[in-house]
């Protein structure tokens, strides 16, 4: 059985749409995690709360800011966890604490979002 080729990288534009292919691979893969897609459903319920509390311009762009980062800390964590399955699939606790931490960058990414929407919609920002 023959290994793959490595294909060097193209330059210039080519190399841009590459790098885009990539991007799309990776938020397919991403879908398929069950808290993306809770985190999605999640930004359509405050998109929603937003409208009807009829937020200002600057909410939205905050709110968006925060919702990309959480989709990307997202994606780090289950690279982590990929890549922790694939280098130590027994259990061991370095495997384990490198889960756990990019859970907390998450947890905590998933916290700040909450507490800004909660106050946008009380009105205290």
């Amino acid at each position: 059985m023959s290994s793959p080729v490595v294909v060097p990288p193209r330059g210039g534009l080519l190399h841009i749409l590459d790098a885009a292919g990539y991007s799309l691979a990776g938020l397919r893969r991403l879908w398929a995690e069950t808290a993306a897609r809770l985190e999605c459903v999640a930004a359509i319920v405050v998109a929603l709360a937003f409208l009807l509390r009829g937020v200002e311009v600057w909410h939205w762009l905050v709110a968006a800011a925060l919702f990309a980062l959480v989709l990307a800390v997202e994606a780090l964590n289950t690279a982590i966890e990929v890549l922790t399955d694939r280098i130590s699939p027994e259990w061991s606790q370095t495997a384990k604490d490198a889960k756990d931490l990019g859970s907390l960058a998450v947890g905590l990414l998933l916290t700040v979002n909450c507490v800004f929407v909660g106050l946008v919609l009380l009105g205290v920002i």
